[in-house]
């Protein structure tokens, strides 16, 4: 198991009628998170390779439903946390993200007010878009999927909008097959292959 480098950080991206600008604010100090894994690097005959370094999953609908995380997703991610940065990116829309996520090395980000899908496409930039796996269901994870080096939408029990799944890589039918294709990158290199 690799030592925690770091505690569990929440970032709070305001929206417009927070009188934010979107900006992404730390409130611990921030470190230099390429530094912190190994790159997962997964190369598909006749496509470029994915070099991996992070992954940006929404929470409600993606990683769990109805406030609560799936049976099995939180050993996924801390298997996970060995290979890539977690980045959780979400509107919180039942506030028990953090409580959830305990124990699961990982960065909680709160999105607020406007345009939600553009906030946290600006979360993805700053992580290094091209270096990040992203997850997502809904309208708002839209521009992270379509952002990120590898998309992946989630149907799950709550549905996926046709906005996520239009900008993703990958689609899968829950998030176990979602974070186990990240575990078993043979199966990405399967599904995405040209040649």
């Amino acid at each position: 198991m690799m030592k925690n480098l770091y505690p569990q950080r929440e970032y709070r991206l305001k929206g417009k009628e927070d009188g934010g600008t979107n900006s992404l604010t730390c409130s611990s100090p921030c470190i230099n998170l390429m530094e912190l894994h190994d790159m997962l690097i997964i190369q598909a005959p006749g496509i470029s390779e994915f070099r991996l370094k992070f992954l940006a999953s929404d929470f409600n609908g993606t990683l769990a439903v109805d406030g609560k995380l799936i049976p099995g997703v939180a050993s996924r991610l801390r298997k996970l946390s060995e290979l890539l940065d977690v980045h959780v990116i979400t509107a919180d829309t039942y506030g028990q993200a953090r409580e959830e996520l305990n124990g699961v090395e990982c960065s909680l980000q709160i999105v607020t007010g406007d345009d939600q899908a553009e906030q946290k496409r600006v979360v993805v930039e700053k992580l290094g878009a091209l270096n990040t796996v992203s997850l997502g269901n809904g309208n708002n994870d839209m521009k992270m999927l379509e952002a990120s080096g590898l998309g992946i939408a989630v149907i799950g029990g709550e549905g996926a909008a046709i906005s996520a799944l239009s900008n993703a890589d990958i689609i899968v039918y829950s998030i176990i097959d979602g974070l186990d294709l990240l575990l078993k990158p043979d199966r990405i290199k399967a599904t995405l292959r040209v040649a």
